[in-house]
């Protein structure tokens, strides 16, 4: 009979401890999580931001169709780019890099 109270409070304490050791888990998990997949992501949401921002007349850029053309003009949410002699206007968000951008990644 002593024994197995014994045995008991032993299961019960091992369970409070794993309730614990659970929560380190998930707490390692989310760093993890992070630092490998939030922050990157962020940092290129922030770089593709500051480069709209600082979008001139006269770069060159790719949108998000692949098109490529030079920047011709450009408004608060709008850029009209030109493409082998046709002229589109577009909105900044489909402005997706500058081709020599491009060419550096796929060096890397």
């Amino acid at each position: 009979m002593n024994q197995s109270i014994i045995l008991l409070q032993d299961a019960a304490a091992q369970q409070q401890g794993g309730g614990i050791q659970t929560l380190i888990m998930f707490g390692l998990i989310a760093l993890v999580f992070y630092f490998f997949m939030i922050r990157p992501q962020m940092k290129r949401n922030k770089e593709t931001r500051k480069f709209r921002e600082a979008l001139a007349v006269g770069d060159k850029v790719i949108t998000a169709g692949g098109i490529h053309g030079k920047v011709l003009e450009v408004n608060d949410t709008t850029v009209l780019i030109n493409s082998e002699g046709t002229k589109l206007r577009l909105e900044k968000n489909s402005i997706v890099m500058n081709p020599e951008d491009q060419l550096a990644n796929q060096k890397k």
